[in-house]
């Protein structure tokens, strides 16, 4: 059906270039014939002509009009809306200022510059409203519980609005963790989560991986989403804004902390630390972890197993509930059994807590 329209699109232009041009072409060569006649020859031919033509086009023609087509079906509402609106307030702009331009009597100033001004504000109001969507939408939001929260419930005398909980955006490897799930339960943390769309695509591309490992921990994750969806006491939102212009995901995280004045949670050491150099707050759950580790100190006993051999001579390694490794002097002859061991100092590091301890058999003997 497409195809058909544009054949006959392009069949009306060629007969109306025939009708307009033709009478001149013959008036130019010298011939005259009547103007009925020269008119209905020139319409016919120009309709022909470019008929005969359409066999080679319209095929690319039909391509391009289905490409436009889909990408404007697959945009999202937002995009398509914002970016409309920029393109017409950039068209505003542009015939304010062709006003006074037109008025200038030279002619390559006042034929050429209008429509060299129509189209680059054109373009750039379409691609301001287009990229700046995100910093709009999050302007009409806060707008909207500014007025519900005026409306309905009145913040109390002397409340300071920044101590109102701030929106917790999620990171795809905090989501795998699953830790998450259990925190939010625990109700330790407050405030809307937010999921951003390009994190459940990547999440979504993990758990259609070929590799099985990946696959299953991509499957999790959505199953960990599915259950703070459902079954747990928080508000959960979908962000369905995209950076377009910003490929990486952790890139994207940051940007959208800076568009929401969110907080980005995570356990990536590496997104940390660039949510910290620009200054974007955020919320590491393996530092939440180490801070909950049960103080032990010097002196105090416990029972482990001993599971492996040390880095030392003689060495051997146990690990807590919580994963912290315990390293036993003198217990390489222990691996595989459950003993009584004494602390004898404790070192905490960037990657978390190690321990030290000695069996307690071997204080006896001393």
């Amino acid at each position: 059906m497409l195809k058909r329209i544009v054949q006959l699109f392009i069949v009306i232009t060629g007969g109306t270039i025939g009708y307009l041009y033709f009478p001149e072409l013959l008036t130019a060569m010298g011939l005259t014939w009547q103007n009925w006649m020269q008119a209905v020859l020139g319409a016919v031919l120009g309709a022909l002509i470019l008929f005969l033509l359409t066999f080679w086009i319209v095929d690319y023609i039909v391509d391009f009009l289905r490409w436009i087509e889909d990408t404007l079906v697959r945009a999202p509402v937002a995009d398509l809306l914002f970016g409309s609106l920029g393109l017409i307030v950039g068209l505003i702009v542009a015939y304010l200022i062709n006003i006074p331009v037109q008025d200038i009597q030279i002619q390559v100033v006042n034929q050429v510059v209008p429509i060299f001004l129509t189209f680059l504000l054109g373009y750039f109001g379409f691609q301001v409203g287009f990229k700046r969507k995100d910093e709009f939408l999050n302007m009409v939001s806060k707008k909207e519980k500014a007025d519900e929260g005026t409306s309905s419930s009145p913040a109390p005398a002397g409340v300071d609005s920044s101590l109102i909980p701030k929106e917790k955006i999620l990171d795809t490897s905090v989501i795998i963790d699953g830790r998450i799930a259990d925190i939010c339960e625990t109700h330790f943390l407050e405030g809307t989560i937010v999921i951003p769309q390009f994190v459940l695509e990547e999440l979504q591309h993990i758990a259609d991986s070929s590799d099985g490992l990946k696959r299953n921990r991509g499957r999790r994750g959505l199953d960990i989403l599915n259950r703070l969806q459902k079954d747990l006491p928080v508000n959960v939102e979908i962000y369905e804004g995209d950076f377009e212009d910003i490929q990486e995901v952790d890139s994207k995280l940051v940007k959208l902390a800076k568009v929401m004045n969110g907080i980005v949670v995570t356990n990536d050491f590496n997104l940390n630390k660039v949510c910290e150099f620009q200054n974007v707050q955020v919320l590491n759950i393996n530092d939440l972890a180490n801070a909950v580790k049960p103080v032990v100190l010097p002196g105090e006993e416990m029972s482990i197993q001993v599971i492996k051999d040390g880095k030392e001579q003689n060495q051997g390694v146990a690990y807590l509930d919580d994963g912290t490794m315990i390293v036993v002097e003198e217990g390489k002859s222990y691996i595989g059994k459950t003993i009584e061991v004494v602390v004898t100092s404790v070192l905490q590091t960037s990657a978390g807590r190690m321990i030290f301890a000695k069996p307690k058999s071997l204080e006896k003997a001393l």
